[in-house]
């Protein structure tokens, strides 16, 4: 075998390496042959292209979970917090995602940033405190409706943390522990009323049977006498007495 022929082989066997590729179930390849884009996204599986004319851009199908970093936002009541989130989107047209924008996810994500300080801009901070889904799907469909001339369609915006300034977590813990010490008084006196209307239908009970004093008397007796005191002190009824006051 000569030479001419083992360098032939040699350049098939780099040419073959240079224009096969392989693709995985969630990738596709946008082609660019001698710069002009082919018609249609190509994968998964084997792809051919051919070296030093076509050039191709591997782009993955898969959600991208998009951390946003701590934004200063002020809200409509003028309290300065930090606001991050989560941003889950995929791409779903690799053509527009190569050709209409230049880095996806960098645009995705610097989208995502003035997105989050709109919207929680508009809000009042109790709003943020308890309205976080509602906040969330509002960025979720701003974010939504922006990226989809990019081919790319955002699932979920999620609030991770919200940070508020150290004097305004003081004032928060003081409202609740006021708002705790107050239901504890209505319950108290709710409490005192309900046994208030018992004690006055008992006493009510007791006036129109005058022998349920007397069972009550006993029973009082009996309870005093089974707690082991040594003196008990017994009050003559003045019922008993009314003989000796009429004479």
């Amino acid at each position: 075998m000569g030479y001419p022929i083992v360098t032939l082989i040699i350049l098939v066997v780099l040419f073959l390496v240079a224009s096969i590729k392989i693709l995985n179930e969630y990738e596709r390849a946008v082609v660019f042959r001698l710069g002009r884009v082919m018609s249609e996204p190509k994968g998964p599986g084997i792809i051919i292209i051919i070296p030093l004319i076509d050039r191709f851009v591997r782009i993955g199908l898969r959600t991208i979970v998009q951390d946003v970093p701590p934004q200063d936002v002020i809200t409509r009541d003028n309290v300065t917090v930090q606001v991050n989130a989560v941003v889950y989107f995929r791409v779903v047209d690799p053509l527009r995602a190569v050709i209409d924008v230049e880095n996806y996810l960098y645009a995705t994500s610097q989208l995502s940033q003035t997105t989050l300080r709109s919207v929680c801009g508009q809000a009042e901070m109790d709003e943020l405190l308890t309205k976080r889904e509602e906040i969330s799907a509002t960025i979720q469909t701003i974010l939504d409706r922006q990226t989809d001339p990019w081919g790319i369609k955002v699932s979920a915006v999620e609030l991770k943390h919200i940070d508020l300034p150290e004097e305004m977590r003081r004032a928060m813990a003081k409202q609740a522990e006021a708002e705790r010490e107050r239901r504890a008084k209505i319950i108290h006196a709710e409490g005192e009323l309900q046994a208030s209307t018992k004690l006055a239908e008992a006493a009510h009970v007791i006036a129109g049977e005058p022998i349920a004093l007397q069972l009550r008397f006993l029973q009082t007796i009996r309870e005093v006498s089974s707690e082991g005191t040594t003196n008990t002190i017994l009050p003559v009824p003045i019922d008993m007495l009314k003989p000796f006051l009429k004479s």
